[in-house]
């Protein structure tokens, strides 16, 4: 079981939205949006401004993971966490510097500017401002066009948008529901941290938190069933960041599972499958994202029952009178991402022309330090899909800014190029701002950037993104 650690208060809105919940009548809409996540909050929000007859429905908190427990309250964390790193690695560069790390104003700062202590009323304000109509509750497809949130029954004349999200993964692993444990939504709340914790799962979400935690003084142990850490981006990425959490003291064990958890009544024990036990005060299960969709009356339009995500065409219709946006199409997982379904939604809702997704310069940033920032293929996927591949890798180091840089320049650069179309497939960029640096890089694939332009380009010196070129200038002719 998961310990509660969040001190938050869900809060009923009032106004329009009390009046519509305490309705028994049916209500008529033109369009319902089930999930006021980003992706939902965005469709919902931008179809009342253009005048239709809007009903949200989120029965959490309005903003969805990515303002309260995701991608604003953590890299809140992993800027204070990379400030002190800084500051360690100022001695025989710019003197010396002394520093005792305080989580207490990290967790108050996500408190006051990043979730505000976890009430959504001013994201229900916004929303009902823009002329949306607002049900706190859960709801439930019941036929194409028809929602019901307890015995309320809302019917839309154009159509539902499922954007319900996900939640953190549990695996099934013997004696978990026994601890309390920690998700990434307690990591966030925690006001704070423990002396040691055990990290499950060694992809984007545990690599940060782990890292942050380990900068605040907690001793960190990642425990990953691949053999590498963040194992969806390329192997030089994840050497680079295996080699980085060495030098900090975090402790990795890669290719062995968790079989076996269980509580000393101090400590939380994970027994791994080759017979070795991990102790740790705390434990976070950070193993993944599972797909909100059981439950929600699928069967009721047409779709499986027991589907593990809902399928779309390129205009995100899911079937008749139903369109979907976001984590729930199982397309990337990102804020972003959900950003994009729902522009292409909110058009083909309105009935207007548009482009149809797209998702091969699909981009993303996982924010270690060093910082990783990928987009389009990996060089196994281009290879599986059995095109024409050339690499090329440019250590970030041995770049001039890395070289200025100095301590903390740890980085890669990779591009996979196809050697027919002499075009960009897809790259990596790990390093001091990574994550920004991969950006020329994904408008490269997006737009199907000649190899030959690119390198025609001038290239600012001396920045990070001019290795890039330096990487480039590894091709000979026959790449």
């Amino acid at each position: 079981m998961s310990t509660n650690a969040r001190d938050i208060s869900i809060v009923t809105p009032i106004g329009v939205t009390e009046e519509l919940a305490m309705t028994k009548e049916t209500i008529k809409a033109d369009v319902i949006v089930l999930g006021m996540g980003p992706a939902g909050e965005h469709v919902a929000g931008t179809l009342a401004e253009r005048g239709l007859n809007v009903v949200g429905i989120e029965s959490d908190l309005v903003g969805g993971e990515c303002p309260y427990w995701g991608c604003i309250p953590s890299k809140m964390m992993i800027r204070a966490a990379n400030l002190l790193q800084e500051a360690r690695r100022i001695d025989g560069v710019a003197g010396a510097a002394t520093l005792t790390p305080d989580w207490a104003p990290v967790a108050q700062r996500i408190r006051d500017s990043a979730t505000d202590n976890w009430n959504d009323q001013v994201a229900v304000d916004r929303f009902v401002g823009k002329g949306g109509h607002f049900i706190r509750g859960r709801g439930q497809l019941a036929g194409p066009g028809v929602v019901m949130v307890d015995d309320q029954v809302i019917e839309a004349s154009r159509g539902v948008v499922i954007a319900t999200g996900t939640s953190p993964a549990v695996p099934p692993i013997p004696g978990l529901d026994t601890v309390d444990f920690w998700t990434n939504r307690e990591a966030v709340a925690a006001k704070e941290l423990p002396a040691s914790i055990i990290i499950l799962g060694g992809g984007a979400i545990g690599a940060e938190f782990a890292q942050v935690m380990n900068r605040f003084g907690t001793k960190v142990t990642v425990v990953e069933a691949l053999d590498r850490v963040l194992p969806n981006e390329e192997p030089e990425a994840s050497a680079v960041v295996a080699e980085a959490w060495s030098a900090e003291g975090i402790t990795v064990h890669t290719g062995v599972r968790a079989v076996a958890v269980r509580s000393d009544g101090e400590n939380t024990i994970v027994v791994l499958d080759n017979g070795d036990e991990l102790r740790a005060e705390r434990l976070l299960v950070a193993v993944g994202r599972s797909i909100n969709v059981h439950n929600i009356g699928l069967d009721t339009v047409g779709l499986p029952h027991d589907a593990r995500l809902v399928e779309v065409d390129d205009r995100m219709v899911a079937g008749d009178k139903l369109w979907a946006v976001g984590d729930v199409t199982g397309e990337g997982l990102f804020t972003h991402v959900g950003m994009y379904q729902a522009n292409i939604a909110i058009a083909s809702l309105l009935g207007e022309e548009g482009p149809a997704a797209d998702y091969r310069a699909m981009s993303r940033a996982t924010f270690t330090d060093p910082e990783v920032g990928s987009v389009g293929m990996t060089e196994a996927q281009a290879r599986d899909a059995g095109l024409p591949v050339a690499t090329v890798v440019q250590n970030v180091a041995h770049t001039a800014r890395g070289w200025l840089h100095g301590p903390g320049n740890e980085g890669v650069i990779k591009i996979v190029i196809d050697k027919e179309r002499q075009i960009v497939l897809g790259a990596t960029t790990v390093g001091p701002h990574g994550g920004e640096m991969i950006s020329m890089l994904a408008l490269a694939v997006h737009a199907k950037t000649p190899v030959t332009t690119l390198r025609s380009m001038i290239f600012a010196y001396p920045t990070f993104w001019r290795g890039i070129e330096d990487a480039l200038n590894q091709l000979d002719g026959d790449s």
